[in-house]
């Protein structure tokens, strides 16, 4: 039933990013339909991203309402400590403030008269909002208010950053992140077999795990941020504008360079982190490969090689971001570069401005051509502030090109049209009979190289189907067609008279049992593995269907039996042990249909025979279709197709196509044995006639 699968684990080679091949078209095409435009443009993402961010927008306001908080608080901190600092001077400034006029004669030299030097007035600091402490009040206790202050803005600004800290990873990782994948699995499992035959399955985890969490980015990494920056820096430059226009003029002068170097700088860093993620897709997808084929890699004493392998792909993500890492490193420290230039000017002009200050005869003069060694301070604070949050700016750059890099994957997945799902208004069926028929159908996995062409026959309810073919004749592929793994390209698949495409799909599935040719198990007890499809099963109908599949004698010498915790895959078991809890976790249902694909494949000739006695009675009353290649199975059959090619060349009964020439009869008489074995089976006593 699977035989395609293996294109699952493995991907389809040379595909990029996604790696989706001719689904990426029908990707494209429902994107730009849903959203007009190039779906995945830097703009169409960044609308669907802010959606996105819309519908936590209560979240969002809360923590830039603290964010806005810790904001104000840091500027108020900040001008209390210039405050202390203009009134601290003030003060000193007071105690040398007599007027020492030096008496004409004091002390002059070859009978030159020095005059006099006036200190210059005292400037009282401007206390915020008008409001100062008593005239009365000693100076310890003012600066100690002072200080205090200080502190207590910095301890509740401390506060409000550790809950703004809570607050955004609840948001994002609590909320947003497992929202996100959950929808990105569910839609996966809604997709058909076609998706996940076209993409590689490293691909696939690395979009609901990294993937998500660089949309995640979008939301505290980039939006948050970038509107606090951007209110940071207004703000900023409006009170360094208010305490000297123009100071800050000269000082905020390389801002327009900021925001070309990050424009260039986003430009150029898109692309490879679109490729750094192609990388460790391939990286992602060689070590699972390698995992799920140790067997084949030990068995071919390769291990060397595959080291080999996965070094260089780890080799490849490696460079590859040492070459973005590169980039980030020269940037930040360009910004850095420029922001530096501005404490020059500052120290410059800055210190200029509290020379005159200083120098001003009165308060009035002074604020009018300077400014103060406290105001010069807080001009300082400001101006290191406003370089942090330019240095964000970088971070937030950054930011941006890893989310929509990761948005861009993840939409893709949530835009992948879903091929085969149950009509709006599903046919009425009471109860399915089993009757089964194909009407000229035909079926490609790719345009122009039909798996199945014209392809017609019909099964009454309760017959058996043998299925008989080459390797890649399209027995599995005809089998995939009856639950609705995939739509036929032509014709119609009809079950009791009804086009499958008609019925409710996940009734239609829950009536027909399936054994898969290459068997899967969960990591559970064999109890709920066996009763997946149906989790209410009793003990008794499960130890019935193990019966029947010749599982019950193995399972119970097992050391828990039916609550045994089976490995990954199942690999704890053989081969033929995990095909038969397969054959009984479909026997369990009690379907109207059963399909198998060559069940008795990897059975030893004593059990095969025991399981199709017991088969039999399990297949009475139950259409039946069986992938089969020996002649035991074959003949239990009622009728017998044969395909090639994707064609029916051969129908009918066992006794009917042994009687003419064709393919069945030819394989057929490949499994009978030669002359020499049926020559030492007749000595030996063993073959008698």
């Amino acid at each position: 039933m699977c035989a395609r699968a293996g294109c699952r684990r493995n991907g389809v080679e040379g595909l990029r990013i996604l790696g989706l091949g001719d689904v990426s078209a029908a990707l494209t095409e429902a994107g730009t339909e849903r959203y007009g435009g190039n779906p995945y443009g830097t703009w169409a993402l960044t609308r669907r991203m802010l959606a996105l961010a819309w519908e936590y927008r209560a979240g969002c306001v809360r923590i830039l309402a603290i964010q806005l908080t810790i904001l104000t608080l840091g500027m108020i901190g900040l001008s209390f400590t210039g405050l202390g600092v203009d009134y601290l001077r003030c003060e000193l400034a007071a105690d040398r403030s007599t007027l020492s006029a030096a008496p004409a004669a004091n002390a002059p030299r070859a009978g030159r008269v020095w005059p006099a030097r006036v200190a210059p007035l005292p400037k009282p600091p401007r206390w915020p909002l008008g409001v100062q402490p008593p005239a009365g009040w000693p100076r310890t206790a003012v600066l100690s208010l002072i200080a205090l202050a200080v502190l207590l803005f910095a301890l509740v600004r401390s506060f409000l950053n550790a809950v703004c800290t809570i607050m955004v990873n609840r948001l994002v990782q609590g909320r947003l992140v497992v929202r996100l994948r959950a929808e990105v699995y569910a839609k996966m499992q809604r997709l058909s077999f076609r998706f996940f035959d076209a993409n590689a399955s490293g691909s696939l985890i690395n979009r609901v795990t990294g993937d998500v969490q660089g949309v995640r980015m979008f939301v505290d990494v980039v939006l948050m941020q970038a509107v606090i920056v951007l209110i940071s820096l207004a703000v900023y430059a409006a009170y360094m504008a208010r305490l000297h226009a123009g100071l800050a003029a000269a000082c905020l002068a390389t801002t327009p360079l900021l925001w070309y170097a990050t424009a260039r700088f986003s430009g150029v860093v898109r692309p490879a982190y679109s490729r750094s993620r192609e990388l460790f897709d391939d990286q992602i997808l060689v070590l699972s490969e390698n995992v799920q084929g140790m067997h084949v890699v030990k068995g071919f004493a390769r291990q060397a090689e595959e080291i080999a392998k996965f070094d260089r792909a780890c080799h490849a993500v490696r460079d590859q971001k040492a070459w973005i890492f590169r980039g980030v490193s020269l940037f930040h420290p360009a910004l850095t570069l420029l922001t530096h230039a501005n404490l020059v000017v500052l120290l410059g002009y800055g210190g200029l401005l509290a020379i005159r200050y200083e120098q001003a005869a009165d308060a009035a003069t002074a604020a009018a051509v300077g400014l103060s060694i406290g105001h010069l301070l807080v001009f300082a604070g400001l101006l290191q502030q406003f370089s942090g949050q330019v240095a964000n700016i970088g971070n937030i750059a950054d930011g941006v090109q890893q989310s929509l890099t990761s948005a861009r994957r993840v939409f893709e997945v949530l835009d992948a049209p879903v091929e085969v799902r149950s009509p709006a208004e599903p046919a009425p069926l009471q109860a399915i009979r089993g009757a089964v028929a194909f009407d000229g159908v035909t079926f490609a996995y790719k345009a122009g190289s039909p798996a199945l062409a014209d392809v017609s026959f019909s099964v009454e309810p309760g017959q058996v189907v043998a299925v008989l073919g080459t390797t890649g004749s399209g027995k599995s592929t005809l089998l995939s067609l009856i639950p609705r793994f995939y739509d036929a390209t032509a014709g119609r698949v009809l079950i009791d008279g009804h086009d499958v495409r008609t019925l409710d799909l996940d009734r239609l599935r829950r009536a027909i049992g399936i054994v898969f040719q290459e068997s899967f198990l969960f990591s559970n007890t064999i109890r709920a593995n066996l009763a997946f499809g149906c989790p209410d099963a009793s003990a008794e109908s499960i130890e019935r269907a193990a019966r029947i599949a010749a599982a019950h004698e193995f399972v119970m010498a097992l050391p828990k039996g039916y609550d045994t915790v089976l490995r990954e895959g199942g690999a704890d078991l053989s081969g033929g042990q995990r095909q038969r809890l397969a054959i009984a976790r479909a026997i369990l249902l009690e379907p109207a249909i059963l399909l198998l694909d060559d069940p008795t494949a990897a059975i030893d000739p004593e059990t095969e025979g025991e399981m199709l006695d017991a088969m039999e009675s399990a297949m009475r009353g139950r259409t039946t279709f069986v992938v089969a290649h020996r002649l035991s199975t074959l003949r239990r059959a009622d009728r017998v197709l044969v395909l090639e090619q994707g064609r029916v060349v051969q129908a009918g009964t066992h006794g009917e196509l042994m009687r003419s020439r064709g393919h069945y009869r030819h394989a057929a008489r490949l499994q009978s044995p030669d002359e020499e074995s049926l020559r030492i089976l007749s000595l030996s006593g063993e073959f008698g006639g």
